[in-house]
Order: C-alpha cells, then sequence, then structure tokens
C-alpha cells in the first residue's frame, strides 16, 4: 500500500512539473517588446505536404532588439512561411523581399501590454486548473486505496501532501506570471 501510495505522489508531482513547464513554455510566446525566437515556436509551415516546424524548413535569428529574420533552406518556401506566420495569428505582418523573411515587432503600446498581461494571467490561471485537476486525480486515487484497506490516518496524511505539492506548484505559477507581468510592464 505504501509503495502505491509514493507512486500516486511521485505520479502527481511529475504531471505537475510537466505543467509548469508548459507554463514556461507559452509565457515564452507572450513577446514582451523585444525579439525572441520562440514567438515562432507554434508555427508550421505546409513543406510539401507535411506540417513541419518552421525551425526546420528556414533559419530563424534575431537581427536586432525589434526584427526577427527567418531565411528559409529553399528559396520557394518563402510563401508558405509567409502564410503560415499570418495564419498563426501572433500579430506580426511578414516583410518578403524575396530572399529573407523580416518581422519588426513594433514598440507595445500601454494599451497592448495590458492585453499581454492578460494573456498571462489567462495563461497561469489555465496552469492552477491543471494543477488542480491533478490533485483531484491523486486524492480521489488516495481515496481508492483507502477503500482497498488504507488506514484513514495515513489517507489523511497523504492527502495533505498532496495539497502542500499543491500550494507549492500554485506558488511557482503565480511566481512565473508575476515575473512574465513585470517585464511586459517595463518600459
Amino acid at each position: 500500500m505504501q509503495d502505491e501510495l509514493n507512486l500516486i505522489l511521485e505520479d502527481a508531482k511529475e504531471t505537475m512539473q510537466h505543467s509548469i513547464s508548459h507554463l514556461e513554455t507559452e509565457l515564452t510566446k507572450i513577446r514582451a517588446g523585444k525579439a525572441n525566437t520562440q514567438i515562432l515556436d507554434g508555427i508550421y509551415v505546409d513543406y510539401y505536404g507535411a506540417p513541419t516546424a518552421l525551425n526546420q524548413v528556414a533559419n530563424v535569428s534575431v537581427a536586432d532588439a525589434r526584427t526577427l529574420t527567418i531565411q528559409p533552406w529553399e528559396k520557394n518556401m518563402l510563401q508558405p512561411i509567409e502564410r503560415a506566420i499570418i495564419a498563426s495569428n501572433i500579430g506580426l505582418n511578414p516583410q518578403n523581399d524575396g530572399i529573407i523573411i523580416r518581422l519588426f515587432l513594433p514598440p507595445l503600446t500601454e494599451e497592448r501590454r495590458r492585453e499581454l498581461v492578460k494573456k498571462v494571467n489567462g495563461e497561469g490561471e489555465h496552469g492552477k486548473v491543471a494543477i488542480r485537476n491533478i490533485r483531484r486525480d491523486a486524492i480521489e486515487s488516495i481515496k481508492k486505496l483507502q477503500k482497498d484497506g488504507l488506514s484513514e490516518d495515513i489517507a489523511k496524511d497523504a492527502e495533505a501532501d498532496v495539497q502542500e505539492l499543491t500550494d507549492k506548484f500554485i506558488q511557482i505559477i503565480d511566481k512565473h506570471c508575476a515575473a512574465k507581468d513585470k517585464e511586459i510592464m517595463a518600459i
């Protein structure tokens, strides 16, 4: 029984860590005024009929603080890359000069910064919901073990451990969101 209990706690911790990793990935996609190639990570290009990650069909680099450049490996990939960027709805208009695609990141207005902060807080809330769902699943598993003969005291201690883990990960989410908010609101 104790091994099963440890497995439940370890699984919950691992899954919560995955939720934090996902949140970190999503937060890097929210631009904070300076160019970052990770803005383009979720973009897939139609490469001869197969959806392929943008960074696998082109060289993506930061030209300066407000400009990203995309140099396709094949010249005929300029149009599909351009279409994929527009379809991705990241709020950037590609500038195609026939050789290279440039993405100029406009300076953030106060209104746009507030929208981005709302988006960050929304991502944080999604992360918290995921953590709470993991907690619920872990507690349900503990209760099933209790029905199968686990003592009530051990079950209550395990539930307290799960809650402690949940609180810890929610604090991590809050810290990530606060740091991103601060980064976005800095002029």
